[in-house]
């Protein structure tokens, strides 16, 4: 079992930075993966990017060199710091998690409930 709350969302102008955070509670210390997902009304969920256990990473390409995906595991916590923020980026932001070495595909089991991010043109 994973539980993961996010925090960090908000309201901010195009340009502008963000830094999302994912407080992780998991049972264990086998291999993991723990990402970001996001998804924009009337569109499909998207990955963002995501790093695993062994701090590989993995990101989308219309968040690269924008957007960085790290984790504090003294914290157990994830964070997604995000730069040169664009009107297209609003959407609701999801943390997610799974066992496995990667989770951008197929879908990981464990979510967030969300923090929603609005970038103004």
């Amino acid at each position: 079992q994973v539980q993961l709350v996010e925090s960090g969302g908000g309201s901010v102008q195009a340009g502008g930075s963000l830094r999302l955070s994912c407080a992780v509670f998991r049972y264990g210390y086998v291999s993991y993966c723990v990402g970001w997902f996001r998804q924009a009304p009337g569109k499909e969920r998207e990955g963002v990017a995501d790093i695993n256990s062994d701090g590989r990473t993995t990101y989308a390409d219309s968040v690269k060199g924008r957007f960085t995906i790290s984790k504090d595991n003294a914290k157990n916590t994830l964070y997604l710091q995000m730069n040169s923020l664009k009107p297209e980026d609003t959407a609701m932001y999801y943390c997610a998690a799974d066992y496995r070495s990667m989770c951008m595909s197929p879908p990981p089991r464990y979510w967030g409930q969300g923090t929603q991010v609005t970038v103004s043109s």
